[in-house]
């Protein structure tokens, strides 16, 4: 016998976990942005990878965030606390992962 009760509740705790997670990720990338810090990851360099930027690109890339940067209408305050918000989102997102691993496995550990 199939629980669809307890089936359809696992439905939904993940729906609801991965909207939560994605959100506040979301929420994090575009307040670290808006503080000025926009987050360039330079590319590695793979045998089989499809796109490489190129080094131009890349500096390219971090002109146009440092020209976003300096054309912010934010203060210096409103800049920290954006600062200080994504690093909070960042977190809520990394709970919300720890507590779903801990619902999967944390049974099994506790014992």
């Amino acid at each position: 016998m199939i629980d669809w009760s307890a089936f359809g509740l696992v439905l939904i705790s993940a729906l609801v976990g991965t909207c939560i997670v994605v959100a506040a990720f979301s929420l994090g990338i575009r307040l670290l942005t808006v503080s000025g810090r926009t987050p360039i990851v330079t590319p590695a360099e793979f045998t089989d990878a499809i796109t490489v930027i190129t080094p131009a690109e890349l500096r390219h890339a971090e002109k146009r965030a440092a020209k976003a940067a300096r054309k912010s209408p934010l203060s210096a305050g409103q800049k920290r606390a954006a600062l200080y918000g994504a690093w909070v989102c960042f977190g809520i997102s990394g709970i919300a992962v720890l507590v779903g691993i801990y619902l999967i496995i944390g049974e099994h550990l506790l014992g």
